[in-house]
């Protein structure tokens, strides 16, 4: 007979790493049972989203109590009984105990964050939530629906806060102490998990008096042990008051990697005890097995497919690709003519060039995540919103599938929160508004994601009023962001709210109207190296469009000569390169230029002159155009001395310390050490438009 109650003999490095994923595995918990709740909160009443909840505070529970979490172990354990009565009599939760378990999940979060570095929360915090579910635990039980039908106009007050009647009868408990005897057979699977019996037998002690024994006729000799392979199972004889039930509740996690007989053996003849006994690989499992079971995974299987990795460890990889990618850069800088080196050089260059791009792709799919981490959020931002404002809205997300790198979906986080809290509290009309207005009571926010010309493009979109562009002057001139006379276009209106403390609210709320939003909106998009834009209909609503990077680690671009100063064209916005003669440069006024291509006449713009490498001059009919794209479709013709190498190249930050640049997003250091400059094509797009009052502008025009 064997002792579950035995000293841990895991290594405690080892123990350390297993309780970081048990943390990591915590959050994920957390998020599903965030989610489910929402999902019944919006009335879909799936039985299986019970089920699934459930198992995420049992899961935490379990593993609280593994790791000796005790505060989180109780208080995963308040939160469950609600839920484990939710299944017992096949019930749904009211809103209002919807409410209570969402405030009950925020502390899980907050309580699960403290563990993890070692603290923990104020006990009274936790006490009056323990209290608010206990009235939702203690609630009066529901008749089943089919009782409840048949008494018309009769008042269900317990639903004010405790549980709504599903379509089925309750499950009876058992009141009297049963004799079970329990088998238990794991597959080598349930170890792969990182799954332990030890903590599923002391949970069986906690049901009543157990007898465990273990069978270990089954060991074979170590040269003939296979790692892959579970050969031990147990017997439990156990007495208790609790139903057949609950016993399996405990190997609720675990049913598909093992083998599990539970049976009665005060009303039902014991099966035979070699029941359970090991078979071999090849047979199939039992027809009558009392759960589906899984045949031993074999030899060379793999048995998970995917791997949590160190995210600290990841970056460390990253960056030794980009320092590759220079050195590549570097070898074909130096590279000896073709005449000089050994005929077999110059594959040996390409193979390294294939195989670098090669292993950076994969290092940025490993790195790459889908947006879904990002919107999963966002459902319970906007119940949190309705409930502060009174308003109604409808979430559609749509494109979560979308992928981009992991700096970027943490970075837009901040930026989707705000938009979101203006479109609700700024944009969307209450009830009555709509209604008057011929539009629905309730309000719609679509929240879509998608790859767009190599970059990943975000937008939030509402049917609400839109914005109220005379309201928006009058307060910019009021606050002397525009002058009385200046003549704006409705674009360049739109775009005075990312103005810092811009705000048009008449009062400041929980939810905006402190003139910070939409300015730190602006400001962390850009630190993505990403663009804003903003469209709006009277009436009709208001889109709000945020264009970025799909990393912001390395990028494909055209190395340029202007002035004997490289600089970089990403290759998203490049269209094509035209040499420059006296048949497609046109003169309009005095200060522009335009290239002629194909019937079309694109805007010039000298990159020379622009970044004052050279004092501005006419343009001659020499150097070559580039021909490129910003997001909003603009297309611009860049001039330059000469296009060198299409490449590659390392994204580089510049300095906090260093004065900004206007077009400049970013820098590279090139195979031969220097620094090149990585252009901003939506900004120098940005900074031809005329400024100033009218009279500056026709100036401008000639």
């Amino acid at each position: 007979m064997s002792n579950p109650d035995e000293s841990n003999w895991i290594a405690p490095e080892v123990l350390s790493g297993i309780r970081q994923q048990f943390f990591a595995e915590c959050s994920d918990h957390i998020s599903v049972l965030e989610a489910g709740l929402l999902e019944l909160s919006a009335g879909h009443n799936d039985w299986e989203i019970i089920n699934t909840i459930f198992r995420a505070a049992h899961s935490i529970k379990g593993g609280a109590a593994t790791f000796g979490v005790e505060g989180l172990q109780h208080f995963a354990h308040e939160l469950e009984s609600p839920l484990a009565r939710f299944r017992e009599h096949h019930t749904f939760p009211s809103p209002a105990a919807i409410k209570v378990l969402l405030h009950a999940i925020d502390l899980l979060a907050d309580m699960t964050r403290a563990a993890l570095d070692g603290g923990c929360l104020a006990q009274d915090q936790i006490d009056s939530c323990v209290r608010e579910l206990s009235t939702i635990e203690h609630a009066p039980i529901a008749e089943p629906a089919s009782q409840v039908s048949k008494r018309s106009g009769s008042d269900n007050a317990f639903e004010d806060i405790g549980f709504v009647p599903a379509q089925a009868e309750f499950v009876e408990i058992a009141s009297e102490p049963q004799h079970f005897r329990v088998r238990f057979r794991p597959h080598g699977e349930l170890y792969a998990r990182a799954n332990d019996p030890l903590p599923l037998l002391r949970a069986l002690k906690r049901l009543g008096e157990a007898e465990v024994t273990l069978d270990a006729d089954s060991l074979p000799l170590l040269s003939e042990l296979d790692h892959n392979e579970g050969y031990l199972f147990w017997t439990i004889d156990l007495l208790t008051a609790h139903d057949e039930a609950q016993i399996r509740e405990v190997f609720e996690f675990v049913e598909q990697e093992c083998e599990l007989e539970i049976v009665c053996i005060s009303s039902v003849a014991p099966a035979p005890e070699n029941s359970l006994s090991p078979q071999k690989p090849e047979a199939p499992p039992q027809s009558n097995s009392p759960v589906p079971t899984q045949t031993p995974t074999s030899k060379g299987t793999q048995l998970s497919s995917t791997l949590r990795v160190n995210l600290d460890r990841l970056d460390r990889l990253m960056n030794l690709v980009s320092e590759l990618v220079i050195s590549e850069a570097t070898l074909c800088e130096y590279a000896p003519p073709e005449t000089d080196t050994h005929p077999n050089f110059p594959k040996a260059l390409d193979d390294i060039k294939m195989l670098t791009r090669d292993l950076q792709e994969s290092v940025m799919a490993i790195r790459a995540q889908p947006v879904r981490t990002v919107f999963q959020r966002l459902p319970r931002l906007v119940r949190d919103i309705e409930m502060a404002t009174g308003k109604e809205v409808h979430l559609v997300m749509e494109g979560e599938d979308t992928e981009v790198d992991r700096t970027l979906i943490e970075g837009l986080n901040d930026p989707l929160t705000h938009m979101i809290r203006n479109a609700i509290d700024h944009g969307i009309e209450d009830a009555a508004t709509r209604v008057k207005a011929g539009k629905s009571q309730k309000g719609l926010l679509r929240v879509s994601a998608a790859h767009r010309a190599g970059r990943l493009i975000v937008e939030i979109t509402d049917d609400g009023q839109g914005l109220d562009r005379e309201r928006i002057r009058s307060i910019a001139v009021e606050r002397g962001v525009i002058g009385a006379e200046d003549v704006l276009s409705n674009e360049e209106i739109d775009s005075v709210i990312f103005q810092p403390g811009f705000s048009t609210s008449e009062k400041v709320t929980d939810i905006s109207g402190r003139g910070v939003g939409l300015d730190v909106v602006n400001r962390s998009v850009q630190a993505l190296g990403g663009r804003i834009a903003v469209s709006s209909r009277p009436g009709l609503g208001t889109t709000f469009s945020l264009s970025l990077p799909l990393t912001l680690a390395v990028l494909d671009g055209m190395l340029v000569s202007v002035c004997a100063q490289g600089l970089v064209v990403p290759l998203t916005n490049l269209l094509e390169t035209v040499p420059l003669s006296t048949e497609n440069l046109l003169q309009l006024g005095a200060n522009t230029e335009l290239l002629a291509i194909r019937g079309r006449h694109v805007p010039l713009v000298d990159l020379g002159a622009l970044f004052e490498y050279r004092p501005p001059a006419p343009i001659k009919a020499e150097g070559v155009a580039v021909l490129v794209e910003a997001d909003t479709g603009q297309q611009i013709a860049l001039i330059v001395d000469d296009i060198l190498d299409q490449r590659q190249v390392v994204i580089k930050a510049l300095d906090i310390d260093t004065h900004p640049m206007e077009g400049i997003a970013a820098a590279t250091v090139l195979g031969n050490g220097r620094v090149a400059l990585i252009l901003d094509i939506n900004a120098i797009v940005a900074l031809r438009r005329p400024k100033g009052t009218p009279a500056e502008r026709l100036a401008a025009d000639g």
